[in-house]
């Protein structure tokens, strides 16, 4: 049986859940723009005259943003007191 609080925790998360979608969404728009501002531009990616080099240099940026995001995750979560189960 579905209990009031399972519920309610089950609610908790999909709704955190969406706050940082909508997040992810907002800082898509903004490290694309900086990388326009830089020339680096995903247009760039897609016409350069040798795409392997353009897909190695995707998979870098990619790779190192990933890694950056994980720090972070880890140290607001650390910061944020929240305890693993």
């Amino acid at each position: 049986m579905v209990t009031v609080k399972e519920v309610k925790s089950t609610i908790a998360v999909a709704i955190a859940g969406a706050f940082g979608f909508i997040i992810a969404l907002i800082w898509r728009d903004i490290i694309i723009g900086l990388m326009n501002m830089a020339g680096l531009s995903v247009s760039d990616f897609q016409n350069a005259s040798d795409p392997t080099v353009a897909a190695v240099v995707a998979v870098i940026a990619a790779i190192i943003i990933t890694l950056i995001c994980v720090f972070g995750i880890l140290y607001i979560t650390k910061w944020g007191g929240v305890k693993k189960d």
